[in-house]
């Protein structure tokens, strides 16, 4: 268990104090043009305070056609500075490295809010749009103003979001990417933007700005052996703080025929990583199964579900026979953990997970 609460290093920027980072979590609580609320700056600031070493604001969208959920934070425009200055400010008093994470959800993006969606390629399923070569560099230009921007509000750093089928998951996708122009075909290729945005903000940002990347290696249309390969060459590349593999369940083996017989997470956990650190998201609700994938080769690990239930579940892992309250929960239980309404009605939409009313 004491590794749980060793300091990590990482080549930029402050220290996490303990292997506890708060996930990315959808909370639909800021305003509709993307303004922080009171409601997310305290939802955020409570797991802060409750003692994770890095908390991770949820998916803000760095383009407005490019919001993936109602009430999304927004880090687009120049308008979302003086709520993200605040929450960063906050969130390092309480102890814990502040970072922002940068989004866009491509074809995922509802059309009640934004319209036409856009992705690599046309997409007729979902009706999007496909993006033209200038488009795709103005959205490489818009994901590196967002994290300039993000330091300028004084974040510790930022994580670039390729998960999740959301738009870099999407020039990641053979199915969705069927580009013929250099953000197309072969996996290297398909990868070039999640690159680009990486050199745009190393070289745009100061020396200690930290940089993380989410990737997930299964669903929307992804193939574990190109996200293997993918993450070998972020790794191997050195330019990222840290790599983030969100795995649904950190404890299941792939879903593809010829890669079963052992974890998903081996298959990360076993690539030469040099001096980028690696965490795993996914159904890791006590301290006993934190500690267990750190001894199975994870640097770090990402909390979700159990830091909504729990805003000090990193005070709590102390003990380590710790678990968390049992589901469904009163709605009472998640604004006493800090949620606001919204958020609290959000969660109700998760099956099991908030007594009926």
């Amino acid at each position: 268990m004491a590794d749980l609460f060793a300091p990590m290093t990482m080549t930029h920027g402050p220290a996490m104090k303990n292997r506890f980072m708060l996930a990315p979590l959808t909370n639909l609580q800021s305003h509709p043009d993307g303004v922080l609320s009171d409601d997310e700056f305290n939802w955020l600031t409570k797991r802060a305070e409750g003692g994770f070493g890095l908390t991770m604001t949820c998916a803000a969208h760095v383009q407005a056609v490019g919001q993936g959920f109602p009430g999304q934070l927004g880090v687009f425009g120049d308008q979302h500075l003086e709520g993200l200055t605040r929450l960063a400010t906050a969130i390092k008093a309480a102890g814990s490295v502040s970072a922002l994470q940068m989004h866009h959800a491509g074809n995922r993006s509802p059309k009640d809010l934004v319209g036409q969606s856009v992705c690599p390629s046309d997409d007729p399923e979902t009706g999007a749009r496909g993006l033209s070569l200038g488009e795709v560099e103005q959205l490489v230009e818009d994901f590196v103003a967002a994290a300039v921007r993000s330091e300028r509000a004084g974040f510790d750093g930022v994580e670039i979001h390729g998960a999740h089928g959301y738009i870099l998951a999407q020039f990641l996708s053979p199915k969705l990417n069927r580009r013929e122009d250099r953000y197309g075909g072969s996996v290297e290729n398909r990868a070039r933007i999640i690159f680009e945005i990486i050199d745009g903000v190393r070289a745009r940002t100061n020396k200690d700005f930290q940089l993380g990347l989410r990737l997930s290696p299964e669903r929307f249309d992804l193939k574990l052996a190109e996200i293997v390969e993918v993450a070998q060459s972020v790794l191997t590349d050195g330019r990222i703080d840290y790599l983030d593999m969100s795995l649904w369940d950190a404890f299941k083996e792939p879903v593809e025929e010829e890669f079963k017989g052992k974890s998903l997470m081996s298959y990360f956990t076993e690539l030469k990583r040099g001096d980028v650190r690696l965490g795993v998201a996914g159904k890791i609700t006590t301290p006993a199964l934190a500690s267990q994938l750190l001894d199975d080769g994870a640097d770090y690990v990402l909390i979700g579900r159990a830091a909504i239930l729990h805003h000090d579940f990193p005070k709590l892992a102390r003990d380590a026979a710790f678990t968390p309250i049992a589901l469904p929960v009163p709605a009472a239980h998640l604004v006493k953990e800090g949620l606001g309404p919204a958020f609290v009605t959000y969660m109700s939409t998760w099956p099991g997970f908030v007594e009926a009313a």
